[in-house]
């Protein structure tokens, strides 16, 4: 029996300051199409054909802006380039953060859930409140903590 051996990117979409453009709501689809979109214009028909039966983006977080994709072993340096060449999605530019790569499921979902706190702390300390105040954060830290670790290969 060949397993299937994939690598996981875990990619921080920061969105650039642009005042003209309408903020669109981002999900795993879209993000999809972009990747799929950065693969055909910079590598072609070839780059698409290595990965495209084997990426998927597995979960996105509208709150911090991460996403974790998943690609086969042989090709992730495709779909990293890719991610990494990737400029806007649906109109609206971003740029392109890979946090992570890791080998197993496991390993992407600790390094998610360790930047979804480091994110939460940011964005604590920007509203300079103590870090032992409840507010709505807690509330996502535990959800999102959740669904990441329910993910499945």
């Amino acid at each position: 029996m060949v397993r299937f051996k994939n690598r996981w990117l875990l990619v921080e979409l920061i969105p650039a300051p642009n005042p003209n453009s309408s903020t669109v709501p981002l999900d795993g689809h879209k993000i999809w199409e972009a990747v799929r979109q950065s693969i055909l214009n910079n590598f072609g028909d070839v780059g698409w054909g290595s990965v495209g039966l084997s990426i998927s983006v597995k979960y996105y977080s509208p709150t911090t802006n991460i996403c974790i994709i998943r690609v086969a072993r042989d090709h992730h340096k495709i779909a990293w380039g890719a991610v990494t060449l990737l400029t806007a999605i649906e109109g609206r530019r971003y740029i392109p953060n890979v946090i992570h790569l890791s080998g197993t499921i496991k390993h992407a979902q600790l390094a998610a859930i360790s930047h979804n706190r480091e994110v939460v702390a940011r964005y604590r300390a920007q509203a300079k409140t103590p870090s032992a105040y409840q507010d709505s954060y807690e509330e996502y830290l535990q959800t999102s903590s959740m669904e990441i670790e329910a993910l499945q290969d």
